[in-house]
């Protein structure tokens, strides 16, 4: 029951902040989508912004296990990382809202903190096992690189007013990880080309 109450409440935050947006959403809207009382959500949450953390790695755990549940049993460690990119790059793109959301509180000096809740560190057992696979040395501190790869990435194409397209950002990642661009969701039939840097003399 706990399991499922928790589950709820995640579940209507991310649906509402999709909607409504982070600020534009209260701890009584959740708690009345969730269909639970809003006393519950302080039983469960300490406080809005770790509920929304938590909301948020939730929704890239089951992202991600379900993007890698629909690949053969026999998929090679490089199409399985190549997946596990497009997907959490995917989400910012289908969830700008609760990307741009959980990003900023988590940067935010004053009131951020990076939170290892049980849903962040399934989806990070997720990423290291993708990457002992893939063959890094060390799969605890690649994780950390390759995390903040994507929070970079997340950032880049969530920016606004200066947001980039997709398609290099991936291209980067996929360089990083010697990844062929064909592998995974591909947001193009070709990668970009790099600019070269002007000649000289």
């Amino acid at each position: 029951m706990r399991q499922r109450s928790r589950r709820r409440i995640m579940r209507a935050t991310v649906e509402l902040v999709d909607q409504h947006g982070y600020a534009g959403t209260t701890l009584t809207d959740i708690a009345e989508r969730a269909g639970l009382a809003r006393g519950l959500l302080s039983y469960y949450f300490d406080g809005k912004r770790l509920l929304m953390q938590s909301a948020t790695h939730r929704m890239m755990h089951q992202a991600l296990s379900e993007a890698l549940g629909e690949l053969a049993p026999e998929a090679s460690p490089e199409d399985r990382l190549a997946r596990a990119i497009d997907t959490v790059l995917g989400l910012a793109m289908d969830h700008p809202r609760v990307m741009r959301s959980h990003l900023a509180l988590i940067l935010d000096p004053d009131t951020g903190a990076f939170v290892q809740d049980p849903e962040q560190r399934q989806l990070g057992a997720i990423l290291q096992e993708l990457l002992r696979d893939w063959g890094a040395p060390d799969p605890a501190a690649e994780h950390a690189v390759l995390r903040s790869a994507l929070m970079g990435g997340c950032i880049g194409v969530l920016l606004p007013g200066a947001e980039l397209p997709l398609a290099p950002i991936r291209a980067d990642l996929f360089r990083r990880y010697d990844l062929d661009w064909r592998l995974g969701r591909p947001p193009q039939p070709l990668p970009p080309e790099r600019e070269r840097p002007p000649a000289r003399g």
